[in-house]
């Protein structure tokens, strides 16, 4: 049932004080959450607990709703968003009861006096409407999961170098079923135990289109946030996982996998032929080639362009060269900030300097086409810095189509 005015107006007059107090009150719910349910540390991101982003994520969730109370529907995308994640770990609605508990819990030692009985219970209610849409929608996604909606055992089949620090994993699943079909440019949660006594997961776009027998991922080692003086330097916060599956696990190795989930890909179910225009840096580029083989596998005659920012080497360099000479609708644009002496321009790079769409020459970006989709995954400030681009030359937002992982906010300025 809704709030009833009285009940949005009191939630609503709390928000600027719990605004101010974020990173206190999202603290305080993690450290008592964690120290009366430890079990939960197998579901919470260890780096990015360490390093504040997923408590300012939920603070950012949880606000944002309460400040859009009456406008719902604007806040859907990010649910989604939200829900896949939370099925790909295996989110259950008892989870709800205890993030709820301990929540409010939060909201009352900082809000002290002001968080009276009415505006308590108006707190619980607006937090319950937001956990029965969000267990709804969950409750849809794990029926489409049918008999895998929990974790299944996959073997490493290889590992294969793609460049110094990313590498791609071929997973083959143990029981020899066959595999259920996706959408490019979805992603798996890979669970394995972490360093603190923890499981840890973490999502992985799936870098091949659908095979019956296998599942891909493209992995790049997380250093960490660097930091260097005139004496040393050193990373913070380095990855957990990916350390783990580069460092620690070869072929042969057995893994927990989840079922393939995300809301950003390529509907195959819609037989559009617009052009597509995928822009990627870094890793960014696995969900990519999963489209990219994809549509050229189905849709030999639609427009492909593929724009891709790295610094030095470019992963699956010899497949991107393979379908550039081979598809005659397929089309790229490679920046490069380091070259290497084997270097070719107009073979293998066609820019010698960090990703700029006003450099690519306008029909490979489809601007003048009005339904032309973009698909962009890599850092998110290089996300934010394409789409701004984007924007600025009259692309609506609801044709670029952004990869994120996190469950907070990323600040477009279009959408």
């Amino acid at each position: 049932m809704a709030l009833t005015y009285q009940q949005s107006k009191l939630v609503k007059d709390t928000i600027p004080a719990l605004r101010e107090h974020g990173e206190k009150i999202t603290t305080m719910f993690y450290k008592n959450m964690l120290r009366d349910h430890p079990e939960l540390n197998n579901y919470f991101n260890s780096v990015n607990q360490k390093n504040g982003r997923q408590p300012r994520a939920l603070t950012s969730v949880i606000l944002n709703f309460a400040s859009n109370i009456n406008h719902i529907s604007e806040l859907i995308p990010k649910f989604e968003r939200m829900c896949n994640k939370h099925c790909s770990l295996g989110i259950q609605p008892e989870h709800y009861e205890i993030v709820g508990k301990y929540l409010i819990m939060a909201f009352t030692e900082v809000l002290g006096p002001a968080m009276t009985p009415q505006v308590h219970s108006a707190w619980e209610k607006a937090y319950w409407l937001l956990a029965k849409m969000l267990i709804g929608r969950e409750a849809q996604l794990y029926r489409d999961f049918e008999s895998w909606s929990s974790w299944r055992k996959f073997k490493i089949d290889r590992v294969v170098p793609e460049t110094e620090d990313i590498y791609t994993f071929y997973l083959v699943p143990q029981d020899g079923k066959k595999l259920p079909k996706f959408f490019p440019g979805q992603y798996i949660s890979l669970r394995v135990n972490g360093p603190e006594g923890y499981l840890q997961s973490r999502q992985y776009s799936l870098s091949e289109s659908w095979k019956p027998d296998y599942y891909r991922i493209t992995v790049k080692r997380d250093e960490g946030a660097r930091y260097s003086n005139s004496v040393s330097q050193s990373y913070f916060h380095p990855g957990v996982v990916s350390n783990i599956l580069i460092d620690s696990m070869p072929a042969g190795t057995v893994v927990d996998v989840s079922h393939p989930a995300g809301e950003f890909f390529l509907d195959t179910n819609n037989s559009s032929n617009v052009p597509i225009v995928l822009i990627s840096a870094g890793v960014g580029v696995a969900p990519m080639v999963a489209i990219a083989n994809e549509v050229i596998a189905t849709q030999p005659n639609r427009q492909i362009s593929w724009i891709h920012g790295s610094r030095k080497s470019v992963p699956f360099e010899e497949h991107i060269t393979h379908l550039r000479r081979t598809n005659p609708n397929f089309h790229t644009n490679v920046f490069k900030t380091h070259l290497a002496g084997s270097d070719v321009v107009g073979v293998n790079y066609n820019y010698d300097f960090r990703m700029d769409l006003a450099k690519v020459n306008p029909e490979d970006l489809h601007l003048n086409h009005g339904g032309t989709e973009y698909y962009i995954c890599g850092p998110e400030q290089f996300m934010l810095e394409m789409s701004d681009y984007l924007k600025s030359q009259g692309v609506l937002s609801q044709r670029v189509h952004f990869e994120l992982f996190s469950t907070g906010d990323l600040a477009f300025k279009h959408q």
